[in-house]
């Protein structure tokens, strides 16, 4: 019998598969998120929408954001590579999860705010799709590695 989450999910990912996972991918992504901010703050982003940035970063709404994104790249990424044990599809789906999740932030903005930039609609679709991809990719392949459980009296 399969459990309630396997049939909502379409797949049983162990909690060990879940934390590796996201450990890996929250890294990767952490990691190449910070390069990329780093490097584009200033040269896309201000340039472009400085009208509309914080003075000052927030922490807490960005922790929030990468804890639930990280959970939907696991689940909606992840598990289904690890089902087919491809870390390609892993980033297959992680692309196509983060062009998704990234046009509805961005194309949202295009929509609702009067100056937007287009330029930073199209540089930052490509960026979710890339990032995503990636660290869906490093889930996948840290969890088939390290993911599988314990065997007995080990």
């Amino acid at each position: 019998m399969r459990s309630r989450a396997t049939l909502l999910l379409g797949t049983c990912l162990s909690a060990r598969q879940f934390v590796v996972a996201y450990a890996a991918s929250g890294l990767a992504m952490l990691a190449l998120d910070a390069m990329w901010l780093t490097l584009m703050a200033d040269r896309l982003y201000r340039a472009a929408i400085g009208h509309l940035m914080a003075e000052h970063f927030d922490v807490l709404p960005a922790m929030a954001f990468y804890a639930v994104y990280l959970t939907g790249v696991v689940l909606f990424a992840v598990a289904p590579g690890l089902d087919q044990r491809r870390w390609q599809v892993a980033m297959f789906r992680g692309a196509m999860f983060g062009l998704v999740a990234y046009a509805t932030y961005d194309l949202t903005n295009q929509a609702t705010l009067a100056r937007w930039a287009w330029r930073v609609t199209f540089v930052d679709l490509a960026w979710g799709t890339c990032l995503t991809a990636i660290a869906a990719a490093a889930g996948c392949g840290a969890a088939m590695k390290w993911g599988r459980p314990r065997a007995a009296g080990l």
